[in-house]
């Protein structure tokens, strides 16, 4: 079985599900519309234009998070890092705000991982996304430096990046750390900063996969 078949155990028919944004959530949400396709009643909230698209193309109901508010079963998307209390960073796919918001809508929030993404501690892969207002991107940059942290504008196809909220992300050198939620702290007392890649105290369920994304463990927030 893999971590995306043992995602969709967690759901049932009429259930409202946050979709999640970047690959792990693509994989899960191309075997979402296998089983819609089969009869599978399901509506979806989507973290990115990017996957309501993809929803779309595989004819899953969407619906808004103002139309799902309260009702939302489960969220499930992928993650960058997961340490043992099950905190998270996530947005290396770039919807941070939006993952943040469905996360903390839903009564459980689900995430499907490799092998790889198990760390010790956060920081361990050395990225933490930060979404900035991009009037307010300059201090930002100025005020984490004072933190020891160096970040940078996250540039695609050479040119500055925008979230789908019209926002920048910088991209900051963190070294891993046992006190993440200090460390957020930290850095959204910052005028301009809209959130950060840390997820803590959020997860419920982290379902964990080997190279083929067979399932090898499911983690339980304690």
């Amino acid at each position: 079985m893999t971590i995306y078949e043992k995602a969709i155990e967690f759901i049932n028919s009429g259930d409202v599900v946050g979709l999640g944004s970047g690959r792990a959530s693509t994989a899960f949400i191309k075997l979402l519309g296998e089983k819609v396709k089969a009869g599978f009643k399901v509506q979806g909230v989507p973290t990115s234009e990017d996957s309501a698209s993809l929803a779309r193309s595989l004819n899953i109901p969407l619906v808004t998070l103002e139309e799902a508010i309260g009702n939302i079963s489960c969220a499930i998307d992928g993650a960058d890092e997961v340490d043992p209390d099950l905190n998270l960073i996530k947005g290396y796919g770039r919807a941070l705000v939006r993952e943040k918001i469905i996360a903390a809508s839903a009564k459980k929030f689900i995430i499907l991982v490799g092998d790889d993404k198990i760390v010790s501690k956060l920081g361990s892969r050395g990225k933490l996304p930060v979404e900035v207002v991009p009037f307010g991107a300059a201090l930002v940059k100025h005020k984490l430096h004072s933190l020891g942290i160096h970040g940078e504008i996250w540039m695609k196809n050479g040119t500055q990046g925008i979230t789908d909220n019209g926002n920048l992300i910088l991209d900051c050198i963190i070294p891993p750390t046992l006190d993440p939620a200090k460390l957020e702290h930290s850095i959204r007392t910052i005028p301009g900063v809209v959130d950060t890649g840390f997820f803590i105290q959020m997860a419920d369920v982290v379902l964990v996969g080997d190279n083929n994304f067979n399932l090898i463990k499911e983690s339980f927030r304690k």
